[in-house]
């Protein structure tokens, strides 16, 4: 199962519902010593039990083994039962009952009958607890134990709780990664159909033309290779957007990267660069190495962005902890209606692009926590800023 993979994040929250509530050791020796006053109930009470869920249509549609189930679940709650008054309340103790809750969970059981069932139990093990107390022992010290009692039950609905939130959030999860897998899929397909079509028709010139020119042939076979070359740039692109490792967050010079990524032995001669960077800027916390795919995206984009020429403006400062560096361009600007879109895999508003850019930008800033902000115009421009923590923000 998945949560096994936390499970000692689960006794942490345990023990920290615990303190919450204040759980002692001494409530810990209370409910152990009220274990043979109520021992006795346990068969009547499992009996009780499963008597109910076979009166209620509900609960008893998730019965679907018969009376061999239910043997084994009797079997499952005298053991429950014994292990609530022995304890120790230890790791192997929260991980079982999570086990409990998360069971129910895939048996399709509601969180709600699950309380009510503990509910029920909770009537019984108290109402055999006072049937049974020796008077000797004295009213305060029963009070004192049925609310250890109480607390404890409590402590066990919270990790069924915890259960059903986790199961919710691995089916969440579960959800999620197939409607990606489809929206990956579909981008892949249509990313790759284009190419694979321009070649096939192509290689069908090539082999069914008659008499074709040297200069004829040249031409197909120079369009398998820039089809060729699309097709890899968009399995390098999903190659890297999947193998995207934890960030080294380390102080990185903001300045340095902006000018690795912003050569000037490859820039475009129509695009002006101007640099707005202060000597006083604080490093960033961040991986360096991801940051400068980030910036390489930006850039790449902004002078894309830039047919005809203008002017790119990369500039940082640093606000309250942060810092800021923007990349700003005068090119043909973002519609409106796509602004909400242009981080989303497979959306591109260039002719060529394979829409992973700022998808695969968004997911690096996101492990290394930071942000992305977009402005445009259209006819004047876009400003992309990227949010990082200076290295004395915390």
């Amino acid at each position: 199962m998945a949560f096994e993979l936390r499970v000692d994040e689960l006794f942490e929250r345990y023990q920290d519902i615990q303190r919450y509530v204040g759980w002692t050791q001494l409530d810990a020796d209370r409910v152990f010593a009220a274990g043979p006053f109520v021992e006795s109930s346990f068969e009547e009470l499992v009996e009780d039990f499963y008597r109910a869920i076979g009166e209620h249509e509900a609960t008893r549609s998730v019965i679907t083994g018969g009376d061999a189930q239910i043997d084994r679940l009797k079997l499952t709650l005298q053991l429950w039962l014994n292990e609530l008054v022995t304890g120790p309340y230890d790791l192997e103790y929260a991980e079982r009952r999570f086990r409990v809750g998360y069971r129910h969970v895939e048996i399709g059981l509601k969180q709600i009958y699950v309380e009510a069932a503990v509910s029920r139990l909770r009537n019984g093990l108290l109402r055999s607890l006072r049937k049974n107390w020796p008077m000797e022992r004295g009213v305060d010290e029963l009070a004192a134990t049925m609310r250890s009692m109480n607390t404890l039950l409590d402590l066990d609905l919270a990790i069924i709780q915890d259960a059903y939130e986790a199961a919710s959030n691995d089916r969440l999860m579960q959800v999620e990664r197939l409607a990606a897998l489809g929206r990956v899929a579909g981008g892949v397909a249509h990313e790759l159909r284009n190419p694979l079509n321009v070649m096939r028709t192509s290689v069908y010139f090539l082999r069914n033309a008659k008499n074709a020119s040297p200069e004829k042939i040249a031409e197909h076979l120079e369009r398998i290779e820039r089809q060729v070359a699309l097709s890899d740039s968009v399995i390098t692109a999903l190659s890297e957007f999947a193998k995207l490792s934890l960030p080294n967050l380390q102080p990185m010079s903001v300045g340095e990267v902006l000018k690795s990524s912003a050569s000037l032995d490859h820039w475009p001669e129509h695009v002006e660069l101007i640099f707005q960077i202060p000597r006083d800027l604080p490093h960033a916390l961040a991986d360096d190495k991801q940051l400068a795919i980030v910036f390489d995206n930006l850039i790449r984009n902004a002078c894309e962005a830039m047919p005809q020429g203008g002017r790119l403006t990369l500039s940082a400062r640093h606000v309250q902890g942060r810092v800021e560096v923007s990349v700003n361009d005068t090119g043909c600007g973002i519609a409106p209606e796509e602004l909400p879109h242009i981080r989303e895999p497979f959306r591109s508003t260039k002719p060529r692009g394979i829409g992973l850019g700022l998808a695969l930008s968004q997911a690096i800033l996101e492990k290394n926590r930071s942000t992305l902000n977009v402005t445009s115009e259209v006819g004047k421009g876009s400003t992309f800023t990227v949010v990082l923590l200076a290295e004395s923000g915390g």
